[in-house]
């Protein structure tokens, strides 16, 4: 019998971050913004680390951006990632200000450019949509 493919190790809900991927479902891109200072922040956290205060309210945000930098990954690292060999790992900055590590999709390595626009779309990996990010027309 063989074993089951191996899973992707990505980001799944939890208390925490439950309405960041609840959005996610219905495309939207929603942020954790401290109810104190309003920093917005990636990663999610209960405690802001700009004031340390408590409270997070979750903010909608464009889904636009640019690359602000990437890689290409050629080395299987986990055996999941094995079958998109070669692809990339990019940081998104958005128009709102945070910056956002994702892949970007739809189009080749080669093509990737610092500074190209790009826009958010979710894609499923095992039971959560994760965040990626495409050229925009």
């Amino acid at each position: 019998m063989a074993d089951p493919p191996p899973v992707k190790p990505v980001s799944q809900p939890d208390e925490l971050t439950e309405p960041f991927f609840a959005a996610g479902e219905k495309g939207r891109l929603l942020l954790a913004t401290c109810d104190t200072c309003g920093e917005m922040r990636l990663p999610t956290s209960p405690t802001c680390p700009t004031c340390l205060a408590e409270g997070v309210t979750w903010k909608e945000v464009s889904g636009r951006g640019t690359v602000y930098t990437f890689g290409v990954m050629h080395q299987r690292y986990h055996p999941a990632w094995e079958p998109d060999l070669p692809y990339n790992i990019a940081v998104v900055e958005l128009e709102e200000g945070p910056r956002m590590p994702a892949n970007i999709v739809g189009i080749e390595n080669d093509d990737l450019e610092v500074g190209m626009p790009v826009e958010v779309v979710w894609e499923r990996e095992g039971d959560a949509p994760v965040p990626r990010f495409r050229p925009m027309a």
